[in-house]
């Protein structure tokens, strides 16, 4: 994306912490003006500083963005500072979890465009996916925009609308944490067999990582790469069965997993 219209209006980046700084970082790559970045942010690091970004400064009249990376617990008393760019001439992005696009629009007002982005921890080395979704005043340029900033960190997908998000934050936001606990189970599950400790997560993070990065280069399906690795009666289809029983198996264990993060989700969004 040509980052001109943003460079001459400027974004104002509400909130600079690790989300934050991913995706300043990643703007600043892609060729957006440090001077046009206005931070707003009450314990700016020294990375952000360095940056030549304007942090804690006069905000300009009418900026083409502004991006809320803050806390959801702490919006409430960031977000009517911002109260004067809604009504129509400032887009809004959300990156704060669990936030409503109609939490914005009771402090924004409706008129105003805001798209909810979902993204993940990976983000903070590039290798995020976000999903995203506009209100009624969000054009699809809006959305263009909205998809270019986020890709600073990684992939970007489009929902159909805001009921998809309870969804994805259970699959691809929360995901993260259910591959960690991947990883610390298989190391457990070495130890039981006989590994020392250290040896047996130096295998497991490897495997994982490597399977990871093998799904994300390969053109094959997950399904095919799990094909390619299992030879019938072997040591991996003992392990298969186990795993892909239908009662017992992965299967029904992360359905239930994914659907209690859902619930949660909308629990929290009423």
């Amino acid at each position: 994306m040509d980052f001109a219209a943003i460079s001459e209006r400027g974004l104002v980046l509400l909130g600079c912490g690790k989300m934050g700084s991913a995706l300043l970082q990643g703007w600043l790559a892609r060729g957006l003006r440090p001077d046009a970045v206005h931070v707003i942010d009450p314990n700016p690091s020294g990375w952000v500083r360095a940056q030549g970004v304007q942090v804690n400064q006069p905000l300009p009249a009418a900026p083409a963005v502004v991006l809320v990376a803050v806390k959801p617990q702490m919006m409430g008393a960031a977000l009517p500072q911002l109260q004067a760019f809604g009504g129509g001439g400032t887009l809004f992005v959300s990156v704060a979890a669990g936030t409503l696009i109609a939490s914005y629009e009771a402090v924004l007002g409706t008129a105003t465009p805001i798209v909810r982005t979902m993204p993940n921890t990976p983000a903070a080395v590039g290798r995020g996916i976000t999903a995203i979704c506009g209100n009624a005043h969000a054009t699809p340029a809006h959305l263009d925009m909205a998809q270019a900033l986020m890709s600073a960190v990684g992939q970007v997908v489009r929902l159909e609308g805001e009921h998809q998000m309870d969804a994805v934050t259970a699959v691809s936001g929360s995901g993260p944490a259910y591959v960690f606990h991947l990883i610390e189970a298989l190391a457990a599950a070495g130890v039981a067999q006989g590994l020392a400790p250290d040896l047996s997560m130096q295998l497991a993070r490897a495997t994982v990582c490597g399977a990871g990065e093998l799904a994300y280069q390969a053109s094959e399906s997950a399904e095919q790469l799990r094909i390619n690795v299992t030879s019938p009666g072997g040591t991996t289809a003992a392990a298969l069965e186990v795993l892909m029983n239908p009662e017992t198996g992965f299967p029904p264990l992360l359905r239930r997993a994914v659907q209690a993060a859902a619930d949660r989700g909308r629990e929290l969004g009423k």
